[in-house]
């Protein structure tokens, strides 16, 4: 609703070759230099599956193992995500939800399993809408959940999340992909055909808007830009 595959950090190298006639002794000190956690990025909390929409059933969780090991460890980071402000429907997007934090937490989880991070641009949708005092907001969220478990089904789904109509009934929801390619396979399916269809009727307006968000080498910075 851009992979890399990173190997895992070398070792030190050991000594090739020993001076002397004395007996070879074996250091038990650790290597300074640990090697990466690769099996633990593709858990989260101890479970393979991740909750990464308000849907919790199984069918609506993510594989992380689905996932190479920056967008796992992204969707684990988006766990985090959270709306700032009430005004979330009209506010600009980048100044919605506490991006920061999302970062602040990737980063940790990068260093944490010794994982050398390389700069990777994820998609993203935010869908604002409005919608009108006749529209019960329950149909719609009975079309959006089916749609919802047959995006997850189909790969690529990081984090789906949606708010709740304000007071004049507009709306948002947003969606992180690992790609637009996978974001495009995700709506191809029936239960999103038919929500898509019953748009025109339940809603007064939509609009969907497209970005790119960049984090780069080693999470020393990010951006969110419109996608071009």
């Amino acid at each position: 609703m851009a992979v890399n595959q990173v190997l895992p950090h070398p070792s030190e190298p050991l000594p090739t070759a020993v001076q002397g006639k004395g007996p070879i002794e074996v250091s038990t000190q650790e290597v300074a230099t640990p090697l990466a956690d690769s099996a633990g990025i593709f858990a989260h909390d101890g479970e393979y599956f991740l909750i990464q929409s308000p849907y919790t059933e199984q069918e609506h969780r993510v594989d992380l193992r689905t996932l190479d090991a920056e967008n796992a460890l992204l969707a684990r980071a988006l766990a985090r995500m959270r709306s700032l402000r009430p005004d979330y429907a009209t506010a600009p997007y980048t100044e919605t939800f506490n991006w920061d934090e999302v970062i602040e937490e990737l980063a940790r989880l990068v260093r944490e399993h010794g994982h050398r991070w390389k700069e990777t641009s994820f998609f993203v949708v935010a869908f604002r809408s409005q919608i009108p005092p006749t529209t019960v907001y329950e149909d719609l969220g009975a079309l959006d959940k089916v749609a919802h478990a047959e995006a997850v089904a189909s790969g690529g789904f990081l984090k789906y999340w949606f708010g709740y109509p304000d007071k004049d009934g507009r709306n948002l929801a947003t969606c992180v992909w690992r790609s637009q390619e996978d974001a495009i396979k995700g709506g191809i399916g029936r239960g999103h055909r038919k929500a898509a269809a019953a748009t025109r009727s339940l809603y007064s307006h939509w609009k969907i808007d497209r970005h790119r968000l960049i984090i780069r080498d080693d999470v020393q910075s990010w951006e969110i830009i419109d996608w071009e």
